[in-house]
């Protein structure tokens, strides 16, 4: 079924459903891992700076945006990574998906700004048009 399988996290309670979602698909399938990825936007970054002033507290504030995620990983005894990515969330997820070949993408509906995500259009819809291989979008 799926074996590599990309959940696209940022902290979010759609996320962690989505979370949800990715580690029982990779529970029905032994050999499949999930890669959590989480986009670092650059457009963000200044602000993350200035509310953090060093770079340790830069790093740990993502660290705790997916520390649910991972948490419910390690309980379920899953085949899991993270990976850290710079740039515009959809686009880098679409980009990484595609080169990396993965077999599912799952993400959730809805993310951290949903002000942002009716104005310019959500990371899930971008990633559902672009990605080259299915996606599971998670309310």
């Amino acid at each position: 079924m799926f074996e590599k399988i990309l959940l696209a996290s940022d902290g979010s309670e759609h996320s962690i459903r989505a979370a949800e979602k990715a580690i029982e698909l990779a529970k029905c399938h032994q050999g499949s891992a999930v890669e959590v990825v989480y986009v670092v936007d650059k457009s963000k970054a200044k602000s993350e700076v200035l509310h953090n002033w060093n770079s340790l507290g830069v790093l740990e504030s993502k660290q705790e945006r997916i520390r649910e995620t991972e948490r419910k990983a390690k309980e379920a005894g899953i085949d899991y990574t993270v990976k850290l990515l710079r740039g515009e969330p959809g686009p880098t997820i679409v980009s990484y998906a595609n080169e990396e070949k993965f077999d599912l993408v799952v993400v959730g509906s809805r993310g951290l700004n949903t002000l942002q995500e009716m104005v310019l259009g959500s990371v899930s819809h971008k990633i559902a048009k672009r990605v080259n291989c299915p996606v599971l979008i998670v309310k």
